[in-house]
């Protein structure tokens, strides 16, 4: 079993981590939509205002994006409420049409990959090497599975009591508000809009504003494939047009993947008004169990991944790794090594695995927090700086000794630093790992199956991967217990964010007797 997940698992890694027959990117892409779309059509802000969007590799400026405010939130919400209207093309448009759309929309994101990720390697500042294989790859999957439902999301019929007949509707929610990260633009992008359009929603998202060149991209793909004016509006700014969308009393639904600290604004502001659908993705500090039994370079190999991969930059990222006494101490010594070799550098080169962070905040809050680890008695093994004086880059970072009190150990830090935790015995484990706020993912590695689905079943998360880490697809769900959010995306579970349930009850008429 394990030989064959270890198979497995070397063959996403070569898939994922290989440089190999990728074509060349675009390492001057160029940004062809700035605007704000509403109703199939580029607009400038109502009050004027544009914002700059940065090279993290640099510093320096890539463009002028217009910053929507709430006029234009408000404007972009109308559309969308307008397309929702009964009779509108958009709601007497077959199911099976609306999915036909979503492949268009797939297809021409395929036809454009290449550009596609360049544009995201330059906005973002993950690597070429990741940005095409990954996110472009997964954000294809993903809105060709969501397609795929789009007329099979169906309802029942209910043997009710009495002369009745009972059935079932799933029907849209209404308007959907969409507030995407930046850690993944394009990725979360597709998470979001996919499952809304196949059921029949319309959507206003908003990008982060770090990031937003894939999505207003995806925006005029939208248009090209055909998906009707006010159905899809992209509004680009800042905190204040996030707060506008949440609370529009004409927005049915709010889904939001970011901080948890946003989250919870998110949540108390979609109360104001009416009360909105909310689906929350948010923050996490995952436990990474490693047993002794263990292949150990395979194991380190992946707890590298599960932490180092994005920059570190992944809400599920396996930043506290529980590693056994019995070969703590070689675990740690690999670790060191494998972080000392990682390649950090300018994204667009096939030999990088790592980039910048994605903004200079980003990065003085990592360089805070690997302080705090220092002060707080963790032994820094290697790493802990910033890597050159141009673009926002941090070392490669690597904590031994770290305690369950640490900062270190209880705050996401979203960066490259990894914390090796030991652990004596196994009836500690859950406790340890569980002894957060955050409940998003988790790992166990181990050779046997009994220890395995006792770790399983006792930790409290939304996703348990096992001699894995970071595996993920548009069929399986996704999201958190506790404060890291509530609802899951991806898979027949995802969609059910996105539909009301409608009961209707029929009298059957009675024959006279």
């Amino acid at each position: 079993m394990l030989r064959s997940l270890k198979s497995a698992v070397g063959k996403i890694q070569r898939c994922h981590f290989s440089a190999q027959a990728l074509p060349q990117p675009e390492s001057q892409p160029k940004v062809l939509y700035s605007g704000i779309f509403i109703n199939n059509e580029w607009h400038k802000s109502r009050s004027g205002e544009t914002f700059e969007t940065l090279n993290p590799s640099t510093g320096e400026v890539i463009t002028e994006v217009q910053r929507g405010s709430k006029a234009d939130v408000d404007a972009a919400v109308k559309a969308a409420s307008d397309a929702f209207k009964l009779g509108s093309p958009w709601r007497k448009m077959d199911a099976s049409e609306r999915g036909r759309l979503l492949y268009k929309l797939a297809d021409l994101l395929e036809r454009d990959a290449t550009y596609v990720a360049s544009l995201e390697t330059l906005d973002n500042g993950k690597p070429y090497t990741l940005s095409y294989p990954i996110d472009i790859a997964s954000s294809i999957k993903v809105l060709r599975y969501m397609a795929g439902w789009a007329d099979k999301n169906h309802g029942k019929t209910i043997p009710m009591d009495g002369k009745f007949m009972c059935y079932t509707r799933h029907e849209p929610v209404g308007v959907c508000g969409q507030i995407i990260p930046w850690n993944f633009p394009l990725l979360m992008f597709a998470w979001k809009i996919g499952p809304a359009l196949a059921m029949g929603n319309t959507v206003v998202l908003k990008p982060a504003e770090q990031t937003p060149l894939t999505a207003l991209y995806m925006a005029q793909l939208a248009k090209e494939a055909g998906f009707p004016a006010g159905v899809l509006n992209i509004v680009p700014g800042f905190g204040d047009a996030g707060e506008a969308l949440c609370k529009n009393t004409s927005v049915d639904k709010i889904a939001f993947t970011g901080s948890t600290e946003v989250g919870k604004k998110i949540q108390q502001a979609s109360g104001i008004g009416n009360l909105k659908r909310t689906t929350l993705e948010l923050g996490g500090k995952s436990p990474n169990i490693i047993l002794a039994d263990v292949d150990i370079p395979f194991a380190v190999e992946m707890a590298h991944q599960g932490l180092f991969f994005n920059q570190g930059q992944v809400c599920c990222a396996g930043s506290r790794t529980f590693v056994e006494a019995k070969i703590y101490d070689e675990f740690v010594e690999r670790s060191v090594e494998r972080a000392k070799n990682r390649i950090v550098g300018d994204p667009f080169d096939s030999r990088t695995e790592q980039g910048p962070q994605v903004d200079q905040d980003q990065m003085n809050k990592i360089l805070s927090l690997i302080k705090s680890g220092v002060k707080d008695g963790a032994k820094l093994l290697t790493g802990g700086e910033r890597l050159g004086d141009k673009g926002y880059f941090v070392q490669p970072t690597v904590f031994s000794n770290v305690q369950d009190d640490h900062l270190i150990a209880k705050e996401e830090i979203f960066g490259p630093v990894q914390q090796l935790m030991r652990f004596e015995k196994l009836d500690e484990i859950i406790e340890r790992a569980n002894n957060t706020n955050y409940g998003l993912a988790a790992a166990v590695f181990s050779k046997d199956i009994d220890k395995i689905n006792y770790i399983t079943q006792g930790i409290r998360a939304g996703t348990v991967w096992v001699n894995c880490y970071n595996i993920f697809g548009p069929q399986t769900p996704f999201g958190g217990y506790k404060d890291s959010g509530f609802g899951r995306e991806n898979g027949e579970y995802g969609l059910s964010q996105y539909t009301e349930v409608k009961n209707i009850v029929v009298a059957v008429p009675q024959k006279n007797s």
